[in-house]
């Protein structure tokens, strides 16, 4: 039978400690905190190793491979652009690795507790973040995104434990305060990363304070998840709560777990996660090389426009999002992006880029907190974080591939051809979602009764 659900005040605590930890997370190890610091970061290992190292080291590959693929395209490439392709593959590579470790840490949490999935995960994370603080060559600095990739499991650990929490009256709300720790962060993130990146302490490392920080911040972290963070993993708690003198009855013991009923299929919602991802990720990574080639956008402008978008989306997370079922949120989210798609491939104006950036805060405060919502409505109690880990492992898969395809169809058709292949795609998911999935019953009553 199900967990007993928790005392508001518990829950109440353990939403404020993850929402607290997420905070802590996103803004510094996951991808807010480092993305205005890769541009001069990988210019600094280029123009250290480069020069100096034989042509077989990791980076000088790495950059011909990127220069052999810039040349196989029919309009020239900048070379102002060889970083942000080094960084897309970096971020690639990253993305790559958290869609092969997320099942693996969800199947785990299900086996041994969230908790204690989460603080080996942080583990992990330390171990990342001290190696790029010691990453005074790009070796060892790769070394440190690699075993980033592999251990972040925060993210996907949160949702489970916020569905474990919530019934399914309060699943969409919950879900939607994790996506206001996502805007939060990408709000505040990069300017934090920015401020930190022009301070220098170490000669052999410009971005060691930057470093340092993040390894202070995910420090605290850890050890605030260790003293406050209770178990959420609705087993476990059944064993905590359990009769220890044997005054359970028997028909208690042997009542086997309700079966849980789909609304939708998670091979639906995972291949619908994994397309909307595909575009919507490619179409992220080629904003800056757009705004560059039709305003001449410099990083800061770039970085305005980006906390813009995290301003609102946290906004409409905060007011909307948490008041609407999961499935309106999705439809209302893939609408804005297709709508959106269209703008970018024909806009002439700055007005024109921020119509089109307000229905993509739309979007990032819709689409992926409201398939995370109808996924876990479709998981039992004992199979939550599995089935969320495949749900993850889907997007980031998505996440991987969408910056190569998208960017390479950018270069080689031109912008316009690019945005209205990408638009068409997402009406294609925009189908699905209208005429495929499905809102769970209880997702529906909640709204009703609220």
């Amino acid at each position: 039978m199900p967990a007993a659900p928790l005392s508001p005040d518990r829950r109440k605590k353990v939403l404020r400690v993850i929402f607290i930890s997420l905070l802590l997370d996103l803004s510094q190890i996951s991808f807010t905190f480092i993305l205005p610091l890769y541009p001069k970061l990988l210019e600094f290992y280029r123009n250290l190793e480069v020069p100096n190292q034989a042509r077989d080291s990791i980076l000088n590959r790495i950059l011909l491979g990127l220069n052999a693929y810039k040349r196989s395209f029919s309009r020239p490439i900048s070379d102002r652009y060889d970083v942000v392709l080094l960084g897309g593959a970096l971020g690639s590579l990253f993305s790559f690795l958290q869609a092969l470790a997320s099942p693996i840490i969800g199947t785990l949490s299900d086996k041994y507790g969230r908790r204690t999935a989460l603080l080996w995960s942080m583990a992990g994370n330390i171990a990342s973040v001290a190696l790029w603080v010691a990453a005074t060559d790009f070796r060892t600095f790769l070394a440190s995104r690699i075993v980033g990739g592999l251990s972040e499991g925060n993210v996907q650990l949160a949702i489970a434990m916020a569905a474990d929490v919530s019934d399914d009256k309060q699943r969409g709300a919950t879900m939607a305060l994790v996506g206001v720790c996502f805007s939060i962060a990408f709000t505040f993130g990069p300017a934090l990363g920015a401020a930190l990146s022009s301070v220098t302490t170490v000669a052999a490392n410009p971005f060691a304070t930057a470093a340092g920080f993040s390894l202070f911040l995910i420090l605290v972290e850890t050890m605030y998840l260790y003293l406050y963070l209770p178990e959420t993993l609705p087993s476990s708690r059944d064993k905590a709560t359990a009769p220890t003198n044997g005054s359970a009855t028997k028909s208690e013991k042997q009542t086997p777990p309700s079966p849980n009923v789909c609304t939708n299929s998670h091979l639906l919602l995972n291949l619908t996660h994994f397309v909307f991802i595909l575009f919507f990720s490619g179409m992220e990574f080629s904003f800056p090389f757009m705004t560059y080639d039709l305003f001449a956008y410099t990083s800061r402008q770039s970085g305005t426009l980006l906390g813009f978008i995290g301003l609102i989306a946290s906004i409409l997370q905060g007011s909307v999002t948490r008041r609407l079922h999961p499935l309106r949120v999705v439809q209302i989210g893939v609408v804005a992006c297709a709508v959106s798609f269209f703008m970018l491939g024909t806009l002439r104006s700055e007005r024109g880029l921020y119509a089109a950036a307000s229905l993509l805060a739309v979007t990032t405060a819709t689409v992926v907190t409201g398939l995370n919502s109808l996924s876990s409505f479709e998981a039992g109690e004992g199979e939550r974080g599995e089935k969320l880990g495949h749900h993850r492992s889907w997007g980031q898969f998505g996440r991987a591939l969408g910056p190569l395809i998208f960017c390479s169809l950018y270069w080689w058709a031109g912008r316009d051809v690019a945005y209205a292949i990408g638009g068409a795609g997402m009406l294609a998911v925009c189908a699905v979602v209208f005429g495929a999935l499905k809102a769970p019953p209880s997702s529906l009553n909640s709204k009703l009764n609220g």
